[in-house]
């Protein structure tokens, strides 16, 4: 589509998008669509369930009881085991793999664990990833050869991943738990299908990578094709698989809260949902803390194994010489745990000496929401009114005396039109017509409000942006995705679900490029934020939201801070990387013609790294979403709350059309943000990250 023609049809859309904003008042179904018009989605997804349940229920619950002997033998094997045993283990595998710094960390988290009085819930919780990670890894290298080997499995399991991971786990929940029934393996089916995705792409990805010549070295020396897969494409790739191994991990530590909804088993998870849903925030943070020691523990040692040197293996060495890593690991096990039998505490830590300070906890915030009321009210007050409420209904609606102070009487209005007008054709002038148009829907958006924006005219944009920037294939998808929301009758909701992750991506993307410009340009910088950074990446959601609920309590702006404290972390690490990695030559070209150390940012480093700045907007739009199911715990509407319902009232339906929503504003968004910045990265000539 020629230049010319892509900026008149912008133009045309435009004015179309401002026409049917007048006429909504006598054509309301321009805003809200008619429920005689949704189709019965929600019940022919409910019949379609209850034949399947009816059908194939009876295997399924089978199926979990064989599961459940597995998972009841590693919890009550690492309940036998004494926990001073398990210290000693965890600790030498962490400086087997990493050294001493991880080795006392791993140390003094597991401790924590046992003196604050929750290792019988941990073990619990270690004993639902011990069982789930090795599954998921199984199955995720199983997909991603078969995707290897063969491009139409490839093209059928890719769309699944992307489901997979961008489908609220609460979404699934529902399904399995009418399949295989109440109890522990329904935790344990869901937190599988949440964590093989990643094992599947980065064993794509790792087997695709690896290079050329060694697959000829392998064919020259005479392997065969099995040969060649398991001596030689696999090793070669391993480093990649292990980094799926770690993100699966991951991903599994970050259902143990979800798990315990429906586990039935007295795990951590279920600790810190019990503790929340009493208001006991303190006893919740303690208990979440370990869930986010136990996720970081794990995630360095794996990550550590990942990008670990594979050893030269020495001629004739002897066989206790090659393992006598794990020689001395066993030799320490069996001491620590006849001293166990010697001293009873180091097998069962005695009640007495625990330390559980959560009623100091509950006390101090107490004491701060009480002495600092008013700041804090203030703080929400004028976030809801002045940034939040505008973007949800617009000016036209916000301004009045009771949130503003004045009237939005005609005359401002006007005024408001008329600066509208200015910025746009100055904007149109300076940067371009896409850049004005794109002024003229922000302008749009702000006075009217996203709620109140006709759905004809957010499928056309969204549609005509997708053919902009990857093509007719992108927007049909896009235009049929987004119609499946109206027609299914969650349109209103997922505007709202939009509307709330729209500002705290906004706010995350500006504060965390700031913070990442900052850390590029300041090493001291950098090196405060990566264990803070590391730290919000690696714990679990549901602990992300209990310090901002215990000090905000229940409502959108503790929803909106919490989405953004999960989701500035891609912004900040993507943007340190992208000016990190500007090469030095250009750097040294622009000194060299006399730029400031602001030039340089903002001329040469800038527009080089914004690509890789835009992956990082992508991925917080996608922790974004992620965090909304559970933002809707605090009061929130949207999709999220939908999923909840659909969850709390044993329905199929609403559960998955809601999950289904969900999942397309964010593969949606992925495409958009993805295919602009491989654009651009192809216009400034750069390799593809």
């Amino acid at each position: 589509m020629a230049e010319a023609q892509l900026r008149m049809i912008w133009v045309g859309l435009g004015a179309l998008t401002l026409a049917m904003l007048f006429m909504s008042d006598a054509a309301k179904w321009l805003i809200e669509y008619p429920e005689a018009w949704v189709l019965p989605i929600t019940p022919w997804l409910n019949a379609a369930m209850d034949w399947t349940v009816a059908v194939f229920g009876p295997a399924f619950k089978a199926f979990s009881a064989v599961m459940d002997i597995p998972m009841s033998a590693v919890r009550e094997f690492l309940q036998w085991l004494p926990w001073s045993v398990t210290l000693v283990l965890l600790t030498f595998v962490a400086y087997a793999v990493s050294g001493a710094s991880l080795a006392i960390f791993t140390f003094l988290a597991v401790l924590y664990m046992v003196v604050i009085g929750y290792w019988p819930e941990s073990m619990n919780s270690l004993s639902l990833v011990a069982i789930s990670v090795p599954m998921a890894v199984g199955i995720g290298f199983g997909l991603g050869a078969l995707a290897f080997f063969s491009d139409r499995a490839g093209r059928l399991i890719k769309p699944v991943m992307d489901l997979l991971q961008t489908v609220p786990a609460f979404a699934y929940l529902l399904p399995i738990l009418l399949l295989f029934g109440f109890g522990p393996v329904v935790g344990l089916i869901a937190s599988i299908l949440y964590a093989f995705p990643p094992t599947v792409r980065n064993t794509m990805l790792g087997l695709r990578r690896v290079p050329d010549e060694v697959i000829e070295a392998g064919l020259m020396s005479g392997a065969t094709m099995r040969q060649l897969f398991w001596r030689v494409r696999v090793p070669s790739a391993m480093r990649q698989i292990l980094l799926g191994v770690n993100q699966t991990t991951m991903a599994a530590f970050s259902m143990v809260i979800i798990a315990s909804i429906i586990g039935g088993t007295a795990d951590i998870g279920w600790e810190v949902l019990s503790t929340m849903r009493k208001a006991q925030f303190g006893e919740s943070l303690l208990a979440g803390i370990v869930i986010a020691l136990m996720a970081m523990v794990m995630d360095r040692i794996t990550a550590a194994a990942a990008i670990a040197e594979p050893k030269e293996p020495i001629l004739n060495e002897p066989l206790w010489s090659r393992y006598r890593m794990w020689l001395i690991a066993g030799g320490l096990a069996l001491f620590t745990a006849a001293l166990a039998q010697v001293f009873p505490a180091l097998s069962a830590y005695p009640r007495a000496w625990e330390i559980f300070p959560a009623q100091y906890l509950n006390d101090a915030v107490t004491f701060v929401v009480v002495e600092y009321s008013d700041a804090i009210n203030t703080i929400k007050s004028v976030a809801f009114f002045f940034i939040m409420l505008p973007v949800k209904i617009g000016l036209n609606e916000t301004v009045s005396p009771f949130t503003w102070g004045f009237e939005f009487t005609t005359p401002l209005r006007i005024g408001y039109a008329a600066i509208a007008a200015a910025v746009i054709l100055w904007v149109a002038r300076s940067k371009g017509s896409g850049a004005g148009v794109a002024v003229f829907f922000a302008a749009m958006l702000i006075y009217f409000g996203l709620t109140r924006m006709p759905w004809p005219a957010i499928v056309a944009v969204a549609a005509l942006l997708s053919w902009q920037l990857a093509g007719p294939k992108l927007a049909i998808g896009t235009a049929l995705s987004l119609m499946f929301l109206v027609v299914s009758g969650v349109w209103p909701q997922a505007m709202l679900s939009v509307y709330l992750c729209g500002i705290a991506v906004l706010l995350s993307f500006a504060l965390g490029a700031t913070l990442g410009i900052l850390a590029s340009e300041f090493d001291g910088v950098s090196k405060v934020l990566r264990p803070i950074n590391d730290t919000l990446q690696t714990m679990p959601l549901f602990v992300i939201l209990i310090p901002f609920l215990m000090i905000f309590k229940i409502g959108e702006f503790t929803a909106l801070l919490a989405i953004m404290a999960y989701a500035i972390v891609p912004a900040i690490r993507y943007t340190e990387h992208g000016l990190r990695s500007v090469p030095a030559y250009v750097i040294e070209a622009a000194t060299c013609i006399g730029c400031t150390r602001m030039q340089r940012l903002w001329r040469v480093k800038l527009p080089l790294a914004l690509p890789v700045m835009m992956l990082g907007l992508n991925q917080t739009i996608m922790y974004g979403i992620a965090m909304l199911v559970i933002a809707a715990l605090v009061g929130t509407n949207g999709l999220g709350q939908q999923v909840y319902i659909g969850l709390g009232d044993g329905d199929f339906g609403v559960g998955i059309v809601a999950g289904l929503g969900m999942a397309i504003i964010a593969i949606i968004a992925d495409r958009l943000t993805a295919a602009w910045s491989k654009g651009r990265q192809e216009e400034l000539g750069l390799e593809a990250e």
